[in-house]
């Protein structure tokens, strides 16, 4: 209900009658009224008239009902520990496909090998809880086109130079603006759901703690609606999952890549392996020439730039 009365007042760009509103919804006057109020103190900017009401401003909040056909799939916090142990809970319990849960702030986020994601206010955090029907041994693949998926369009809405770090950064000017991480539960030969959890500094700073990081206001030089940063994602990243050939994702991903052709430096775990990465194989292994001409598979573990590309 929501969503449609701000969907009216949005049309109008005036005001709007009570009586107009309560016809349109098939909801009496005083219940229009309510849910104005609710509206009012979630942070909608609406006046009342004698003759009824205008929007005057709306916050840069990813409320449910802020994204049409999705309301019922979306579960927006304030605050939360952790995205990705909401969305797991909602996988366990059995939510559907493109299932999204997103916070305003983490206070455990979480990124690779357990290492803390830094999650300030004014940046977007979410988790998409995805149950495709492949089996495991494709399962990598999905997180590489969700970071594809991230870089096009970042591309296409900031006309940025946006780049994936292997497995699954975003970079711009070799700066990190973004993050993925995926969790999968299978059983046997079949996977049961993997969530993907990603981080993007949009109106945050993070550069201060991570002084190789940047976001989108810092780049551009003004404040980005989060909101509309997340539809745009999640209306093409639904696109690209249901046209996708995962046995061309690799491939593609590579076009957008920054890592391939330049000396690395891998950590996973209790193992370190410097090179130069030369390939990433078709599920995602990163494939390095060691230093006395040998090639080594990294299948997982942060990596490092060590020189500019090649």
């Amino acid at each position: 209900m929501k969503a449609q009365i701000l969907k009216l007042l949005r049309a109008e760009n005036g005001v709007v009658s009570g009586q107009a509103l309560s016809a349109e919804l098939g909801i009496s006057r005083v219940s229009v009224w309510k849910h104005i109020k609710k509206l009012r103190e979630v942070g909608y900017g609406i006046r009342s008239f004698p003759n009824g009401y205008q929007l005057l401003r709306s916050p840069d909040t990813p409320f449910a009902w802020e994204f049409p056909g999705r309301e019922a799939s979306i579960f927006y916090f304030a605050e939360v520990d952790s995205t990705m142990d909401i969305a797991k809970e909602l996988a366990r319990n059995g939510c559907p496909n493109l299932t999204v849960v997103v916070a305003d702030r983490q206070n455990k986020g979480r990124g690779r090998l357990n290492r803390k994601w830094l999650s300030d206010a004014g940046g977007l955090y979410f988790t998409l809880v995805l149950r495709p029907e492949i089996p495991i041994i494709l399962s990598s693949r999905i997180s590489f086109l969700t970071s594809m998926t991230l870089a096009r369009v970042l591309r296409e809405m900031f006309d940025i130079d946006a780049r994936v770090k292997w497995p699954n950064d975003i970079l711009v000017n070799e700066r990190k603006i973004c993050g993925v991480l995926s969790e999968m539960e299978a059983e046997a030969d079949r996977v049961n759901f993997i969530n993907i959890g990603i981080g993007v500094n949009v109106n945050n700073d993070p550069s201060r703690s991570e002084p190789q990081a940047s976001s989108l206001k810092v780049l551009l030089g003004r404040k980005i609606a989060r909101k509309d940063f997340l539809r745009s994602f999640l209306d093409e990243f639904e696109a690209q999952l249901h046209k996708a050939d995962l046995d061309r994702v690799i491939s593609e991903w590579k076009r957008y890549t920054v890592t391939l052709h330049r000396r690395v430096r891998i950590v996973a775990n209790h193992d370190v392996s410097e090179g130069t990465a030369v390939d990433v194989d078709a599920n995602g292994a990163l494939i390095l020439q060691m230093a006395d001409g040998s090639r080594k598979k990294i299948l997982y573990g942060d990596c490092f730039h060590r020189d500019r590309k090649l």
